[in-house]
């Protein structure tokens, strides 16, 4: 039988001292994506150290133009938020597709982006939103966070403690899910933002990424016509039982001009 350690922090200055004397622990968020794992028996740490007790990583707030979302903040909390519905509603729209209830009261933002699932919805908001991942340590940008497959640019001992997400002038999410588990087998998300258009897409590759082609043309126009003729290549996209590589690159193509048509 496998023998496990558990470590509850109080705060966030704990649990990065419990990560740094015990690098090969778990960190449990929500335990959506580990406990699963375990299940299938392809995660064993030797012991968890669970975030449930760090108040300071719940909640959300508003700071000028800027959403700023705890770590520990629940899918569902996010769905139900008045201030998210005010200030980006498309964001509350995917936290409310995510998994079905009991992952939505369970399952948190800072646990995902910190798994990158290549499937999550998520890390299409933050990228498409040009947000900023608050750690322990520093702040990082949505376009240099997810480096591939289930890879991010957190270090070891570093803790997602909120994202800030930036009140875009129009977006919206179009997902198109994988009915069993929920999962995107292609999510796009587009956001007319004071930097310009960014179109961010999920499920389609080993992590969420943005196609600047259809930036561009956004950028010009934004109008779901401005999207026709832009091919997406599938080289380098997923190719499973769900979808081909080729299925998923028109995929990104359409849903992106249907959430240009919402957003607009």
């Amino acid at each position: 039988m496998h023998h496990t350690h558990y470590h509850r922090p109080a705060s966030v200055a704990e649990a990065v001292r419990l990560m740094g004397e015990h690098p090969d622990d778990k960190v449990l968020a929500g335990g959506q994506s580990t406990l699963p794992s375990m299940k299938l028996g392809l995660l064993a740490p030797e012991g968890f150290i669970d975030l449930a007790g760090v108040a300071e990583l719940k909640g959300i707030r508003v700071e000028g133009s800027q959403l700023i979302v705890g770590a520990l903040t629940t899918h569902a909390t996010v769905a139900a938020s008045k201030d998210v519905l005010a200030m980006i509603p498309a964001l509350a729209l995917l936290a409310g597709g995510i998994g079905d209830r009991a992952v939505r009261n369970r399952g948190t933002i800072g646990g995902s982006l910190a798994n990158s699932d290549p499937a999550a919805c998520y890390p299409a908001a933050v990228l498409g939103l040009g947000a900023t991942i608050r750690t322990n340590a520093r702040q990082i940008a949505a376009d240099d966070f997810f480096k591939g497959l289930y890879e991010t640019a957190l270090n070891p001992g570093e803790l997602i403690t909120a994202v800030s997400f930036p009140k875009p002038e129009k977006a919206a999410w179009m997902k198109f899910k994988q009915p069993a588990s929920r999962f995107s087998i292609v999510g796009v998300f587009v956001a007319k933002t004071a930097g310009g258009v960014r179109v961010a897409v999920t499920g389609a590759a080993p992590c969420a990424f943005r196609v600047k082609a259809l930036e561009q043309r956004l950028d010009a126009k934004f109008a779901r016509e401005s999207c026709d003729g832009v091919k997406i290549p599938p080289d380098g996209l997923n190719s499973d039982l769900h979808g081909s590589s080729e299925y998923r690159a028109h995929l990104i193509g359409v849903l992106t001009r249907r959430a240009v048509a919402a957003a607009a």
